[in-house]
């Protein structure tokens, strides 16, 4: 099984619901930080680092003795990483969106493979908890093959919790796609509720089943739940302003082995995500 754990937004609690969850579950679970950009998993799971390996793209390479300048590479990519211009072809490596296409059409073979570094992964483990995250190269723009990079880590059998990117653009969507549940973490603020909408019409778009948690749930208004409501969309969990947990998530300590009856009220979120899952997977 797969959970991913999701916002529409920065800040909303989303790395804390999922590292406290998967350590509440201990054994048999893996987690897997794919927002490469600021991963920070690792900050509160403090895991031992066994594996590191660099993660590159294909890009092309142009001979030029070969090349006739036919223009036929150019016209098939729709990112505009290779262009003809005069007796000159140019590629822009960080635009190139690996897909192939440009050597799919060159009839004179004029184009080569070669790589571009996007980031890194790093493996390791916490008391029986697998970990692995991607950490994108500073100036590099393109995290979508670091993050698929991450999730191909993924062990059958396991129960895998994603903490994926805020927001609702391609990173997010290669974080969540082909998951079993997404779980929604947001706060009750006209911020919070305006991107959960953006989060929540990804994931129905996706067709995956969704529940939401609610981090500092007594600060803001109703108008989250009464969101809620309206979408059919299940509250699992609320996470109260507290001092203790807001003074444990600033020492990089987890709320579950700071304040452990917290444990098993994380323990009841896994098993109603486990149902809602089983429901949808029955109906389907």
């Amino acid at each position: 099984m797969i959970i991913s754990i999701a916002s529409g937004k920065g800040g909303t609690g989303k790395t804390t619901v999922a590292t406290n969850l998967a350590v509440s579950i201990e054994s048999g679970v893996e987690i897997l930080d794919c927002d490469v950009e600021e991963p920070n998993a690792h900050l509160f799971l403090h895991p031992v680092i066994e594996h590191k390996e660099s993660v590159a793209v294909v890009v092309p390479e142009v001979d030029e003795e070969k090349c006739t300048l036919c223009g036929k590479c150019a016209e098939i990519c729709q990112f505009k990483a290779i262009v003809v211009l005069g007796k000159t072809v140019l590629t822009f490596p960080e635009m190139c969106h690996s897909c192939g296409g440009c050597f799919e059409v060159c009839s004179e073979n004029a184009l080569s493979e070669t790589g571009r570094l996007v980031g890194t992964v790093e493996k390791g483990h916490r008391n029986g908890l697998d970990f692995v995250h991607g950490r994108l190269r500073v100036g590099e723009a393109m995290s979508p093959p670091l993050i698929s990079k991450v999730r191909s880590f993924a062990r059958p059998g396991m129960l895998t919790i994603i903490d994926a990117p805020p927001g609702t653009s391609c990173p997010v969507i290669a974080a969540i796609k082909g998951t079993d549940f997404v779980m929604m973490v947001t706060e009750p603020t006209p911020f919070g509720l305006h991107d959960l909408k953006l989060g929540v019409e990804a994931v129905k778009l996706l067709g995956i089943p969704c529940g939401l948690v609610i981090n500092r749930s007594d600060i803001g208004d109703d108008k989250v739940r009464e969101y809620a409501e309206q979408e059919d969309l299940p509250i699992l969990m609320e996470i109260p302003f507290d001092r203790k947990i807001a003074e444990a998530y600033s020492r990089g300590e987890l709320i579950v082995e700071v304040m452990p009856e917290w444990k098993e009220k994380f323990l009841g979120l896994y098993d109603q995500i486990k149902e809602l899952a089983g429901r949808e997977e029955a109906r389907g």
